[in-house]
């Protein structure tokens, strides 16, 4: 029997590597789950397991970690999670609840989940240990644990654990998304003005990014159609497994996202913001195809584009945890507006607008309005004629 000794021990470790994220660490955000998975795994044996982060206002997934017995059905098991209401993220984050069980959320009935239905008692899976990393800025990620038949079902010792556990990681996550808005500075280990220079994280340089594309999917989220610049695009997102390399989980993501609108399960928007290198960002959204020459059942649509400023400036906010006025000033910034013009809309005195930025500048590890707006919008810093202005 795990002691509370082990568990506070545990959450300790925990704690420990969310604080390695910031400044100079390389433990991001993948590396950070690895390390958590091999601790909670000391404290909760589990079979498989999938950890999504998500778009912070719309919940939908990104960036997806997985190890599962049935890579070859990903897009019905996406599918299916999307639309299954029990133990769902959102629900959970609605409720404060942080954690549950499958067979507590189904009241010991597994079939009342369309996942467990359709995918999961195929595979042996008992139950599901899911949590939800989210905070007043945002949903930032899900946790699904498989436990298989033959072992005992999650406890609520496992469960209080697991909630702990969110606790003390949802900061760490958040401060993980924010240091994916690192502004590329040139330097001379690469040549100024070569697009495809490989960095020293791996990602490629900042050439010009391909124009909107769009993929086509059907109701079992195969792909059927595309446009000419789609293979660019999938290029830049995060393979997903085999057989599925070609398809990132992310489009599969969204698509179910609108089923799941579409079923009624869940209000959030079909979009999702993904970082895809270089302090660069694409907006993903799923729609439905009008019903003209597709008979009763017309495709899903995927869309997948540069983040618009706008957006940008709102995932750049909610990661590094902005309050409302700080915010807006950074708004107000990005549209050029002087320091005078900033106090007269927040009605406070210019020293307090200040202030403000000296703080803003402290939480993003910056020390000037240009380099913050560099950052937030995406400019490379020593390109000509790129630098905001003061």
């Amino acid at each position: 029997m795990t002691t509370a000794w082990t568990l506070t021990r545990s959450l300790d470790r925990i704690r420990l590597l969310g604080d390695l994220t910031p400044g100079d660490s390389n433990l991001d955000h993948q590396a950070l789950r690895v390390e958590v998975l091999a601790e909670v795994g000391r404290i909760v044996p589990f079979d498989a397991f999938v950890w999504p982060l998500c778009d912070p206002v719309t919940a939908t997934g990104i960036a997806p970690r997985a190890r599962i017995p049935c890579p070859e059905e990903l897009p019905l098991v996406i599918r299916l999670k999307y639309v299954s209401l029990p133990a769902r993220w959102t629900g959970l984050a609605a409720s404060g609840a942080q954690a549950t069980t499958l067979l507590h959320a189904t009241d010991g009935d597994l079939s009342k989940s369309l996942l467990w239905n359709g995918v999961l008692r195929r595979y042996g899976i008992a139950d599901v240990l899911s949590t939800v990393f989210a905070d007043k800025h945002g949903c930032w990620g899900w946790l699904d644990l498989w436990r298989r038949d033959g072992q005992d079902p999650f406890s609520a010792t496992e469960a209080g654990y697991l909630a702990d556990v969110a606790k003390e990681l949802t900061p760490a996550l958040r401060r993980s998304i924010a240091r994916q808005f690192e502004a590329i500075k040139r330097d001379k280990r690469r040549l100024p003005d070569d697009p495809v220079a490989t960095l020293p994280n791996g990602d490629k340089g900042r050439g010009e990014l391909p124009p909107q594309a769009v993929l086509t999917l059907d109701e079992e989220m195969a792909v059927v159609g595309e446009t000419a610049s789609t293979r660019e695009w999938l290029e830049l997102l995060q393979p997903g497994p085999r057989p599925y390399q070609a398809v990132p989980a992310e489009v599969l993501n969204v698509a179910a996202q609108l089923l799941a609108r579409e079923a009624g399960v869940d209000d959030h928007d079909a979009a999702a913001r993904v970082h895809i290198g270089s302090g660069r960002w694409a907006m993903l959204r799923a729609s439905r195809m009008a019903s003209a020459g597709y008979g009763s059942t017309p495709p899903l649509a995927v869309t997948i584009q540069e983040c618009p400023p706008a957006a940008r400036l709102d995932m750049f906010a909610r990661s590094f945890g902005l309050t409302p006025r700080q915010r807006e000033l950074l708004e107000l910034a990005s549209t050029g507006a002087s320091t005078a013009a900033m106090a007269e809309i927040q009605g406070t005195s210019a020293y307090t607008v200040q202030d403000q930025f000296k703080q803003i500048f402290e939480n993003c590890g910056v020390r000037s309005r240009a380099a913050l707006l560099a950052i937030a919008l995406g400019i490379v810093l020593g390109a000509p004629g790129t630098s905001p202005q003061e």
